[in-house]
């Protein structure tokens, strides 16, 4: 293969392997929400594609975005926080989870209970366990 010539369907298919690249399409995908601080971009429809590289995966998206504020995106009503609400400066993900299996708080608890623990897993968990403990709830 030239750069700029023509390229062989078979001889990308067999360089990416070689590679340890693999593409899969990810069907019937209605929508994609790439959250910033301040804004939200919203794809409808898109086409979306797995690159498995190496064990690392990385989405390709092609769409028309739609880009609103961020205060127009619609909160829950259940008091539950989406996964990607924590964000910069907020509670790891995994510790989130973590707090959620050893305790079995909702997810809205559990990142109060780890901002009041100063982002401390085992503290949270304590905190929330003596609570439940105690009846508090």
């Amino acid at each position: 293969m030239l750069p700029g010539g023509r390229v062989n369907e078979r001889q990308m298919k067999m360089m990416m392997k070689r590679l340890g690249m693999t593409t899969e399409p990810i069907e019937n995908v209605e929508e994609v929400i790439i959250r910033t601080r301040d804004q939200e971009h919203v794809i409808k429809d898109p086409e979306v594609t797995l690159l498995m590289v190496q064990g690392v995966r990385t989405y390709q998206v092609v769409g028309e975005a739609t880009v609103r504020p961020r205060s127009s995106a619609t909160g829950s009503e259940s008091g539950e926080i989406p996964a990607t609400a924590a964000g910069p400066g907020g509670p790891p993900e995994e510790d989130i989870q973590l707090v959620m299996d050893q305790t079995g708080a909702p997810r809205a608890e559990a990142v109060a209970a780890l901002e009041s623990a100063g982002g401390a897993p085992a503290e949270a968990i304590l905190s929330l366990l003596s609570r439940r403990g105690r009846g508090d709830r």
